[in-house]
């Protein structure tokens, strides 16, 4: 990406995610290494190899959004709005012009929910039954296009959908876009929905979907030796993202600064990274260069480590290529607490970095009895640690071989 010198800063967080309906409640529960996994509510699993996901729990869309309008919605944009509601929180009231600020937010697979609905009634009703809002509740783009509506942002309006890396990519692109001059600030991040009958069948067939079914809390172990697939989970995670001087002008309090991304493609595999990680490393390399800064610099990976056999082996890999298996960088996976929030997942992991900067606390990896030989980097093992943090990397990779690497700094004016 081209860095032409306008810096990109934090302003604003929102989560929505299985540890909390809020950016400190997911965060204090996080830290703490308290699961938000358990047996699925939503409907009954009975008969699935896998039963466990990492729900969101007391989640009332009316506490964000009218009711009439909430029920023209998927629950992954009833998510989306409330991350953004708290990511703009500070922001109502104060006459904030959205004419320049974009709107990103990706989704991997979108309004599944909606469309496992209105199938239903195709089938059982005819085609008289199904919903005139069916298309605008289902398409991925819909978070973006409401959230913008809601706070009337005028700027770049779309969606990226790359599986576990749309999160990832919608802020990657939202650096991008605020850089180039064509916005001066931007709503970011994931919103995902997909713990419903057709979505964790099509997982649990494809052997990907932990079946520790009778201990949910432990089901998620990345870099585990006993790890077996990962668990589905929901949520969303949205940062404001603005230039520096856009930030400055309107007094607002600057929590850190995004000073690089990279991306890369695996040309490998539908579903599995290539042995030894070659697209990771990429994305992280490019990442490092993109902030000008050398990898010696990085003090701690929040990890994608999704607690699987082939992802976790080749991210360790390629962590230990790019920064040489250095004992001062440390790494974890909060998935191990929240699961895997597929296209959210960059979202709520950018937002756990930014506490990680202010707190100066890395979250652990919970779950971490064993660690694989073949994944040996330097983990932050069950128990958060404090240490002197600056900067901080954040991968995210996606079915279809897509890898994207973030890179956050403490602020310094």
């Amino acid at each position: 990406m081209r860095n032409n010198g306008r810096r990109v800063v934090v302003t604003g967080l929102g989560a929505v995610s299985p540890c909390g309906n809020s950016v400190s409640e997911s965060w204090g529960n996080i830290i703490a290494g308290r699961s938000g996994i358990t047996r699925i509510t939503a409907f009954d699993p009975a008969g699935y190899g896998s039963q466990i996901a990492g729900e969101v729990k007391n989640f009332n869309p009316e506490d964000y959004i009218d009711r009439k309008e909430a029920k023209r919605m998927d629950r992954f944009v009833h998510l989306a709005m409330a991350a953004s509601v708290e990511a703009m929180k500070d922001l109502e009231g104060t006459g904030f012009d959205g004419d320049d600020v974009a709107t990103v937010i990706g989704s991997g697979i979108g309004g599944i929910g909606t469309f496992e609905t209105q199938h239903s009634n195709l089938v059982e009703k005819g085609p008289g039954r199904i919903s005139p809002f069916f298309i605008p509740m289902m398409i991925a783009d819909m978070a973006s296009g409401l959230v913008s509506i809601r706070f009337g942002l005028k700027g770049p309006n779309y969606a990226t959908v790359s599986a576990c890396a749309s999160g990832g990519h919608a802020i990657a692109s939202s650096l991008s876009l605020i850089r180039e001059g064509y916005a001066e600030a931007s709503l970011a991040g994931g919103a995902e929905s997909t713990i419903s009958p057709m979505a964790l069948g099509g997982f649990s067939s494809m052997k990907a979907l932990s079946t520790r079914n009778d201990d949910p809390g432990r089901a998620s172990r990345p870099f585990d030796t006993d790890r077996d697939g990962f668990v589905m989970a929901e949520g969303a995670g949205i940062v404001l993202l603005e230039e520096l001087h856009h930030a400055m002008d309107r007094g607002a309090a600057i929590l850190a600064e995004l000073v690089g991304a990279g991306m890369s493609g695996d040309a490998y595999h539908m579903t599995s990274p290539p042995p030894g990680g070659a697209g990771a490393i990429k994305s992280m390399r490019m990442a490092l260069k993109d902030a000008g800064i050398d990898a010696s610099e990085v003090d701690y990976i929040n990890a994608h480590g999704t607690s699987t056999q082939y992802n976790d082996k080749a991210e360790s890999d390629a962590i230990n290529e790019v920064f040489g298996g250095r004992e001062t960088l440390h790494v974890s996976s909060t998935k191990s607490c929240t699961g895997h929030l597929l296209g959210a997942a960059a979202g709520i992991e950018m937002i756990l970095c930014v506490k990680a900067l202010q707190e100066q606390t890395m979250p652990p990896t919970t779950n971490l009895d064993n660690v694989d030989p073949e994944c040996a980097i330097n983990h932050v093992r069950n128990t958060a640690v404090k240490k002197e943090l600056n900067y901080i990397l954040s991968n995210s990779f996606g079915f279809g071989g897509h890898n994207v690497s973030l890179l956050l700094k403490r602020f310094e004016s």
